[in-house]
């Protein structure tokens, strides 16, 4: 087909579907000085907005369209004017505002992730002002249709657990053409776990919830013998619940990240569960709800 048969050629009947535009990784920290001893909050934030952006897709006419630097600079300058609470909070703050500054703009989700940070000891202390980063990060999503209600999700990821007994996988279809792995009711389990949970309630201290949420998660994990990872994410889904009221319900991604027991007969040398292989991939992958009954 010809250039020019192309510009001719009858185009396809469409329509606009549902759509967003925003900024995506604007990486914040925000320094609270007040007192000698500093407080750190450290985000990577996506803000996107809905709305009647209709005439920009299909007309490309922009007329009172809020650029994304426009969405940047105010994330930076709503930090600090505001962000005193949660991260969760502060994503209301931001769509409300949009909301509110955006002639087309009727509502909006932001995403965030949260780097977390800890005091480094000295003298058996946390110093006032320097900080490690740590391994785990928490994570969330506000969402509004109205920039006045808010569903918020919240969350944690590359949370790293790891037991080194206490763990076993038996009783599983064995006569099977293709099963070669062995039983055993002794062996290393780690995995790396990702959660979001979704509220029942309005009114919420989410720094308080998720504080709770990442403490029982690791407390769960060391508290009975595991027969699998599934059963394992299940007891903790269920003592999420128990300790936290404000939540609905709560899912968990639990990959099964594989230590293997390094063969050292061949060198004359006994393993007694105390050399592995950590077996980078392929590895089993558990995903699930667990939900007020």
């Amino acid at each position: 087909m010809t250039q020019t048969q192309q510009q001719t050629q009858p185009k396809a009947n469409a329509r606009l579907g549902a759509n967003n535009y925003g900024k995506a990784e604007v990486n914040l920290m925000k320094v609270s000085r007040d007192t000698p001893r500093h407080e750190i909050r450290e985000l990577q934030v996506r803000v996107a907005m809905t709305g009647d952006f209709d005439a920009a897709h299909t007309q490309g006419d922009n007329t009172d369209l809020i650029a994304t630097d426009t969405v940047r600079n105010t994330i930076y300058g709503l930090a600090k004017e505001g962000f005193e609470g949660s991260p969760e909070e502060f994503g209301k703050e931001l769509i409300a505002h949009f909301v509110k500054t955006g002639p087309r703009v009727t509502g909006g989700f932001m995403e965030f992730t949260e780097y977390l940070w800890e005091r480094i000891p000295v003298g058996g202390e946390g110093h006032n002002h320097s900080f490690v980063r740590q391994m785990p990060q928490r994570t969330g999503r506000v969402e509004s249709s109205d920039g006045q209600t808010f569903k918020v999700t919240s969350g944690i990821e590359n949370l790293y657990v790891l037991k080194t007994t206490e763990s076993g996988w038996e009783n599983y279809l064995l006569n099977e053409r293709f099963t070669t792995l062995p039983e055993t009711h002794e062996r290393l389990m780690a995995s790396f776990v990702t959660a979001k949970w979704e509220y029942n309630e309005g009114q919420v201290d989410y720094d308080a919830v998720w504080q709770r949420v990442y403490q029982q998660i690791q407390e769960t994990f060391t508290d009975h013998y595991s027969p699998s990872l599934q059963n394992t994410l299940f007891l903790m889904g269920q003592a999420v619940l128990t300790v936290c009221p404000e939540i609905s319900r709560i899912w968990f991604q639990m990959p099964n990240k594989h230590h293997l027991q390094y063969n050292l007969g061949r060198f004359g040398l006994e393993n007694n569960l105390e050399i592995f292989h950590v077996d980078p991939e392929p590895y089993g992958l558990m995903e699930g709800w667990v939900e007020r009954a």
